[in-house]
């Protein structure tokens, strides 16, 4: 399901090579994309679309992100990467979010290919 329109509009055709960029700059020390890669501070993301929060196996997650009880798909993700902090209160990621709308659909469209390969 989209995002709903106004400021939650994920912008249409995310560029997955600018995202791949995105992730390298700000995602790669602390998240791994590969199938069986290794958790860092932060989980591998394989696997990520579909998969509710907090469940990535073996990693130490907080009681918010287990607790939060949402899928992540394109919309949630969009949401979530704007603000982590303030999506999910109580998260220990310390990453303060991407506050261009077209970065966001970009990284997201990386992270579509990326992690279900």
């Amino acid at each position: 399901m989209p995002p709903k329109k106004g400021s939650d509009t994920m912008p249409e055709g995310g560029d997955a090579a600018k995202g791949k960029k995105i992730f390298i700059q700000k995602c790669d020390q602390c998240h791994t994309v590969e199938q069986n890669g290794g958790h860092r501070t932060g989980p591998n993301l394989f696997g990520l679309f579909g998969r509710k929060t907090g469940q990535a196996p073996g990693f130490d997650y907080t009681e918010a992100n287990k607790s939060k009880g949402i899928t992540w798909g394109e919309a949630t993700l969009y949401q979530y990467l704007n603000n982590p902090k303030k999506y999910i209160p109580g998260t220990k990621m310390v990453f303060a979010g991407l506050k261009k709308p077209k970065e966001r659909a970009d990284l997201i469209a990386y992270l579509k290919e990326s992690t279900s390969k």
